[in-house]
């Protein structure tokens, strides 16, 4: 049993992209409407799941393309970190997060959050097209604004920003709270 050209004219046209592809422009292309286009990524998605392949087909960052499956991840780890190190250190981290959440948000506001110069750390992020300038504050200096890339969303996974988890999710809970402020407060044994 064959699948249609319509379904196969995406598969190839997901699989020679770089970037994830909006199904607007995926209409435009197969001169489809674009509620097909996202019924027949629906119908490729659950093909693919149904068949376990080591792929799959995602909507991330306002578009559609192929990834490993999650599964695979221990595979694809190890292929793609053999002799690599581009992790981002605890630092970058937090600033990257700083900057998801907050955003548009200056250096300086970055540096008042975090307790350190971030200028490093933010050329570092620019650099690898996770975060860019989306703008200047008003006021004195005008400072440059930065924001999270498609990118960011890419390398995460999510579709929109909207898809972060709550920022009180990640936040301890009141008793943890508590109960370092008992430890910090003058007196304490600890």
């Amino acid at each position: 049993m064959g699948i249609s050209e319509e379904h196969r004219a995406i598969e190839a046209v997901l699989l020679s992209a770089v970037e994830p592809i909006t199904p607007n422009l995926l209409a435009e292309l197969l001169e489809q409407p674009v509620e097909r286009i996202e019924e027949i990524c629906r119908e490729l998605a659950a093909g693919y799941e149904a068949e376990h392949r080591g792929f799959v087909l995602v909507r991330v960052a306002g578009g559609y393309r192929y990834q490993t499956h999650p599964d695979m991840a221990p595979f694809v780890e190890r292929f793609a970190m053999e002799g690599v190190s581009s992790r981002l250190s605890s630092a970058a981290l937090e600033t990257l997060a700083i900057v998801a959440y907050k955003q548009p948000v200056s250096r300086a506001q970055v540096a008042a959050l975090r307790g350190v110069n971030v200028d490093g750390v933010v050329r570092l992020l620019v650099q690898r097209g996770f975060i860019v300038e989306v703008g200047h504050a008003p006021g004195p200096g005008q400072p440059v604004l930065y924001g999270t890339t498609p990118a960011f969303l890419e390398k995460l996974g999510l579709d929109s920003l909207e898809q972060l988890p709550p920022v009180e999710d990640l936040l301890p809970g009141p008793e943890v709270v508590e109960q370092l402020e008992e430890q910090l407060r003058p007196g304490s044994d600890v």
